[in-house]
């Protein structure tokens, strides 16, 4: 049973050893910022996210994902009333719409951890 203020969950034990693995390695950097727990890292790191998920959705509220294929990622731009194919070319993100590398929308998608991870999967710098 947690103690009062407090709230427990359940996470697997992959997720738990992906945390704790994290926090046994950032420990010392962590405690300077007052984090000394391992619960107190997860809390740290969930309230890191839900603020990007507000600031992702604040500042970029009218565009969306609809999916990520293997060599693409398909958005609506509610801005402009469009679909949206930001493709990987030349080991970059080019978006078919501005025809641009450097746009909201291939900024957009950076901003997706799994477009992240498959372009860093891939050996691409981002």
């Amino acid at each position: 049973m947690p103690k009062g203020g407090f709230k427990s969950i359940t996470i697997s034990d992959t997720v738990y050893d992906r945390f704790n693995d994290s926090y046994q390695q950032k420990k010392n950097d962590l405690a300077l910022k007052g984090i000394r727990s391992l619960s107190g890292y997860v809390s740290h790191m969930l309230e890191e996210r839900m603020l990007e998920d507000d600031a992702l959705a604040r500042h970029a509220p009218l565009i969306k994902k609809l999916s990520v294929d293997q060599d693409r990622v398909v958005l609506l731009d509610g801005i402009k009333n469009r679909i949206v194919e930001v493709t990987l070319k030349e080991d970059s993100l080019f978006c078919q719409l501005c025809e641009e590398t450097d746009c909201l929308h291939v900024g957009y998608c950076l901003a997706q951890p799994e477009v992240y991870e498959a372009l860093t999967a891939k050996g691409i710098k981002v």
